[in-house]
């Protein structure tokens, strides 16, 4: 087999500018047309369209620049050098663990591939309660479908793993609709490691796609370079100040980067964008900047099988289930979409519960063992009013974001549910992951166990992937931080393109979300930088 191509090892061979900030020896200032603060989902896509602006652009992005050669499917080494706080990520009290990226590319370059348009009732929401009419379906439409073909989001033609499968099965054995799950891959190998790095490049995350283009057409990527704060005169950011980090990605060097730019795009995800903006003492006339930060929180359940499932093994998601959703009204109960995690070892053990003797013999189980996830859809209900984001006394974020009972009344439905659709499947025994359960062998005796059980913090295992809003972009001022254009309503020269955007959550997983709106709003500030209409990305051929 000949070795895999490494578009990293390439691009740097072939004179890209990438400067990794803890080998800095002294401070720098650059200066640049635009510089952004990420190299996610929002970064990566406005980084490409503004270059091939013919602007020059410099990247910012806190983490490290890797390849698929450092990509060995191992958690150990995943999670501590491509996630947010080394994978531990948690809200301020510590009840809910929240997975990040924290790498060149983001959380693109983790996550599970899942490419869902936002959903008609979401924008809907979007135009009733935040003036934002330009955000229909038909509206976006054509961005959707731009960054699908540039990122090559498309069916999945291969067959479902078991893990998948199972809800499949079970689903579809009570009446419940399930569908397949789109995918942001070319060439996929089925590995089920999308969330330690792709090792093959198929995922179209950003570190293969828009910022190589991005650094192939002349921008700048510095990189173990932290924003920490822009500096304000009036309504504009002057400059945008920046630590290095030591190559272990935590510590200051005590070197600094000063990057001037004629505007600023801040992308760096949806507790990282709020915070550099309250670092900086952006003006906030309505208090709203850090508020209204989301989640999907998501509940977990774990069913033993007397077949193998492996879960460890295939894509990792490709069947999903809106029914919860779609049965009801965006604003009322707390619906919840149905999905499947990997089930990979140190994933998996950290979050079951039990202790011991227990929990060994839980993970004894471990290839007959099948997860689900409910993801909540926060952000519609006035008992459903998000987290608000703020700042350690050493300026680091942290997410305060409180579970009310509107949700856990949520939580509790999505328990019952996944259980029952695992008994569904032939189930042997179902876990659902609470402290003060144990594995069920029926039904019956999980649904009055599950109606027990108290929905508290500690209690009940949470989670999360997604977070969104904490900018929120809205009609008018009194609503949203942001303008629908993108750009911070009270600085004239900065914009915000990423998930922090989003009024409420999606309800679906929101890479496919955030691109679209990003290509949007970036082609919209080159056209307004230039003076002329921004070309269109464009796939290379395969």
């Amino acid at each position: 087999m000949s070795a895999i191509p490494d578009p990293i090892a390439a691009g740097l061979a072939a004179g890209w500018k990438v400067l990794d900030c803890a080998t800095l020896a002294d401070d720098r200032t650059l200066d640049c047309d635009v510089a952004i603060v990420g190299s996610g989902a929002g970064g990566g896509v406005t980084a490409e369209i503004l270059a091939l602006a013919g602007l020059a652009v410099v990247i910012v992005e806190e983490g490290a620049l890797k390849s698929s050669r450092d990509f060995r499917m191992r958690e150990a080494d995943a999670y501590p050098t491509l996630y947010q706080e080394g994978g531990g990520r948690k809200t301020k009290d510590k009840a809910i663990t929240i997975l990040q990226g924290r790498t060149v590319g983001g959380s693109t370059t983790v996550n599970w591939t899942s490419s869902f348009r936002t959903p008609a009732t979401t924008l809907a929401h979007w135009q009733r309660h935040y003036g934002l009419a330009g955000y229909t379906v038909d509206g976006l439409a054509p961005w959707f479908a731009r960054m699908e073909e540039r990122l090559h989001v498309a069916d999945w033609p291969t067959p479902p793993n078991a893990n998948n499968a199972l809800l499949q099965r079970g689903a579809q054995r009570l009446g419940i609709a399930t569908h397949a799950i789109r995918r942001n891959v070319n060439g996929c190998w089925n590995l089920g490691y999308c969330g330690m790095g792709c090792p093959t490049n198929a995922k179209q995350s950003m570190l293969v796609t828009t910022i190589p283009a991005a650094l192939g057409h002349g921008a700048t990527l510095l990189t173990h370079a932290r924003a920490e704060r822009f500096e304000l005169a009036g309504d504009t950011a002057r400059t945008l100040r920046i630590a290095a980090l030591g190559a272990d990605g935590i510590l200051p060097t005590g070197r600094a980067v000063t990057v001037r730019a004629r505007h600023y795009v801040v992308a760096g995800g949806a507790i990282n964008s709020p915070a550099l903006l309250l670092r900086s003492g952006a003006p906030d006339p309505h208090g709203l900047l850090g508020r209204r930060t989301f989640l999907h929180p998501t509940l977990i359940s774990a069913a033993r099988y007397a077949e193998r499932v492996d879960g460890y093994a295939g894509a990792p998601q490709t069947v999903y289930s809106d029914h919860f959703l779609a049965t009801q009204p965006a604003d009322g109960p707390a619906g919840f979409k149905l999905e499947v995690p990997p089930m990979h070892p140190l994933l998996l053990s950290t979050v079951l519960t039990g202790h011991g003797v227990a929990h060994a013999e839980t993970m004894r189980h471990y290839p007959y063992t099948q997860g689900m996830l409910a993801l909540l859809r926060d952000g519609f209900h006035a008992d459903s009013p998000g987290g608000t984001v703020a700042l350690r006394g050493d300026g680091s974020p942290v997410l305060d974001y409180p579970m009310t009972p509107f949700l856990w009344d949520g939580a509790r439905r999505a328990l019952l549910a996944m259980a029952e659709i695992q008994f569904a499947a032939g189930a042997q025994a179902v876990l659902p992951l609470h402290e003060r359960s144990r594995h069920y062998t029926s039904w019956q005796e999980a649904r009055a166990a599950i109606a027990a059980l108290p929905m508290a913090p500690f209690e009940t295992r949470v989670a999360s992937a997604h977070v969104m809003g904490g900018c929120t972009m809205a009609g008018d001022a009194r609503n949203g931080v942001v303008a629908p254009d993108g750009r911070y309503r009270e600085l004239a020269n900065v914009s915000v393109h990423d998930g922090s955007l989003f009024p409420t959550s999606i309800g679906a997983n929101p890479q496919l979300s955030i691109y679209a709106i990003a290509g949007m709003l970036a082609s919209g500030l080159a056209q307004r930088l230039t003076g002329r209409p921004a070309p269109r990305p464009v796939a290379p051929a395969a």
